[in-house]
């Protein structure tokens, strides 16, 4: 079974990566480990980590069909997480292998910009973290830019009938409950 976390960028997909791991006793891969790979890597590809997240899944579907096709045929456990899925282009591998893939869906669609700032520096403690050197508004142009591509996840979610979890309030519940999802 391949697990595949998706969303906005600090919505909790990494948190509910790791949590799954440990409770499931498999690995995760982040993309953006990936992306950074095209980024650094292969700048000619023209997939880099400043896109959109909407713009680098599209740039990146091929690849990424390719490497979850590879893995299910192997028929190994392994948690995915990351930006670069979208609703509407994953819809082609879950009705392909219906019962070897399992997604949800991260984000916030109704926070307070300035408090989601607030909670993005507080828990933004991590050394390797790439928003703690970035500046206040920096940070607020980046959930704008989130609220907006939840709205965007959360409706092709609706569209495609799949699971999306809206972290606006009650964080760590719906955290949990992303969890629990996937466990069930």
């Amino acid at each position: 079974m391949l697990y595949l976390i998706s969303g906005a960028s600090r919505a909790g997909k990494t948190i509910v990566a790791k949590k799954l791991s440990v409770q499931k006793g498999i690995s995760y891969l982040s993309l953006d480990w990936l992306v950074m790979g095209f980024t650094n890597g292969i700048p000619e590809y023209g997939l880099h980590d400043m896109l959109f997240p909407d713009e680098i899944a599209k740039r990146f579907w091929s690849f990424f069909k390719s490497m979850v096709e590879s893995m299910l045929w192997s028929d190994i456990d392994y948690i995915i997480e990351g930006e670069a899925i979208l609703p509407e282009l994953i819809i082609e591998l879950l009705e392909k292998h219906p019962n070897k893939l399992k997604i949800c869906f991260l984000g916030f669609t109704n926070v307070v910009v300035s408090q989601k700032v607030k909670e993005i520096k507080q828990f933004s403690c991590e050394k390797n973290d790439w928003l703690t050197e970035k500046t206040d508004d920096y940070i607020k142009d980046h959930v704008k830019n989130m609220i907006s591509h939840s709205k965007k996840i959360k409706t092709s979610c609706k569209k495609n009938n799949l699971k999306y979890f809206d972290v606006s309030k009650n964080f760590n519940d719906v955290i949990d409950d992303a969890i629990a999802y996937f466990k069930g």
